[in-house]
């Protein structure tokens, strides 16, 4: 049971998140009420549906185009500062929202990307992703501060890689099983 709450803790925290929110409408606001709520939630999930299918089509398809070990050399734990650098450059060209961001990060894990290069790949795409600075950041904040933020977010990938390879945290990408223990 521990692995396989490790595994879905966060799914189980959302569940009992849920549930006690429905409760709670249920108890103050009827049946009715609750009955809406399932309603706006599965209209969410319907919406949801398509990219999280599509995220889940490209890291499928990687998997099988990427030769096993290919990606070792290019952003394993041998790999060095230069395995950052192309995590952070990689995460920084990286389209679309978390649907499909994650399920790459998995499959990077899978094909041989160690902890520091996937954490230099989410780092480098959540902040200083492309697409959100050319669509939102200079339309909104202007040319010269959406450059001055990436800049000062410039370097953070690679040093939040660098020091997932040093903390002694022991992790295993799902799917992959763990190796002997030291």
């Amino acid at each position: 049971m521990p692995a396989f709450l490790r595994r879905h803790s966060s799914l189980v925290i959302i569940l009992s998140i849920g549930a006690v929110a429905g409760a709670l409408v249920w108890t103050r606001h009827g049946p009715a009420a609750f009955a809406r709520a399932l309603g706006t939630a599965w209209s969410v999930f319907l919406t949801v549906l398509p990219a999280l299918l599509a995220g889940l089509l490209l890291a499928g398809s990687l998997k099988q185009l990427v030769p096993p070990g290919a990606l070792a050399r290019w952003m394993g734990a041998e790999s060095g500062t230069r395995g950052l650098l192309v995590a952070t450059l990689c995460g920084m060209a990286m389209p679309g929202g978390p649907m499909a961001a994650f399920p790459l990060v998995l499959v990077l894990a899978q094909a041989g990307a160690d902890r520091g290069a996937l954490i230099a790949f989410i780092v480098a795409w959540a902040l200083n992703g492309f697409q959100r600075v050319l669509v939102w950041e200079v339309p909104l904040l202007g040319a010269d501060f959406a450059l001055l933020r990436f800049l000062c977010g410039l370097p953070l990938s690679v040093i939040a890689g660098a020091l997932a390879r040093r903390i002694p945290l022991a992790w295993v990408p799902p799917g992959q099983q763990a190796g002997p223990r030291a």
